[in-house]
């Protein structure tokens, strides 16, 4: 009863206590579908037209990734096909015939964006390109990506190929949480291949010009999905998932979504109920005013 009355107390407290924080205003992006979440929770901080179904591009080799990480050992290896060479768009320059491991097509797909590379790791995985989707399918399905279809590993423009901001925010989170490997792979910026005679470098500027905050991301392009971009960022503890889909200036939306949300993040008040503990119990009255002075910021 004397830990229900407290609780009122605090509740009383809180209604009555105005805190001094500004509300920040929205930032306006370029971006036609935008989000950013709290890695942790999930908890949606901004969002812009979140669950619209877009084509979204090579930000699909998230979902790649984290599928070919789950169902086959780094360093298993892959032995190139002819179908894989001649994939167009980004690539890491394959030849049939030449082997790799997983682990340096993951980095060759996530880092280069290879074309070549998301479709050697899906025919490796399910023997074909369309049998590696409904991987995708099945494991969007698990996640609750409600607004998702996969029918490729790479994101060039097909028909039923799309997610939406909030599907490809939880994928991320999802994958960061749960794979170690992954997170490694996504906040890397440069990759020596074991057979490639030089550096990839990883095509997210922010890894490179604002790493103080970004962890890692993805980056896509088609003429129908526009540019898409998939990142991570951390400030004193938080984590964040930032998505933009066709977006014509993303790196400054990047931006602007990061000091958002770890604004948001910052101004989010954590407010402690203390409760005695036997044998030396405070008062009520005491535990009442501790509260209270934790609220003024005097503890």
């Amino acid at each position: 009863m004397r830990k229900l009355i407290s609780l009122a107390l605090i509740g009383c407290l809180l209604i009555m206590w105005q805190p001094t924080v500004m509300t920040q205003a929205q930032p306006g992006v370029s971006a036609k579908s935008a989000i950013a979440i709290d890695m942790d929770t999930q908890e949606i901080i901004y969002s812009k037209n979140i669950h619209e179904e877009l084509p979204i591009a090579s930000i699909t080799k998230i979902m790649t990734a984290i599928v070919a990480l789950e169902h086959e050992e780094l360093d298993s290896k892959v032995t190139i096909s002819n179908e894989a060479s001649r994939m167009i768009g980004s690539s890491i320059y394959t030849q049939p015939g030449d082997v790799y491991s997983i682990e340096d097509l993951l980095y060759g797909l996530m880092l280069r964006s290879g074309n070549d590379a998301a479709y050697a790791i899906a025919e490796h995985v399910a023997g074909s390109e369309k049998g590696f989707a409904f991987l995708m399918n099945e494991k969007a399905e698990w996640i609750g990506m409600q607004n998702s279809s996969f029918q490729n590993p790479h994101g060039l423009d097909e028909d039923d190929h799309y997610s939406s901001a909030y599907d490809m925010a939880i994928l991320t989170s999802y994958a960061m949480n749960t794979s170690e490997d992954f997170r490694e792979i996504f906040g890397t910026k440069r990759y020596l291949a074991e057979n490639i005679g030089y550096h990839w470098m990883n095509k997210n500027k922010l890894l490179m010009t604002y790493d103080q905050v970004c962890t890692g991301g993805k980056t896509g392009y088609t003429s129908i999905a526009g540019r898409t971009l998939v990142t991570t960022g951390e400030q004193d503890g938080n984590e964040v998932v930032v998505v933009t889909i066709d977006a014509s200036d993303d790196w400054n939306d990047h931006r602007l979504l990061y000091n958002y949300a770890f604004s948001h993040l910052e101004d989010r008040p954590e407010i402690p109920i203390f409760f005695g503990e036997e044998p030396s119990e405070p008062s009520l009255w005491e535990r009442f005013t501790k509260s209270f002075r934790y609220l003024q910021g005097a503890i």
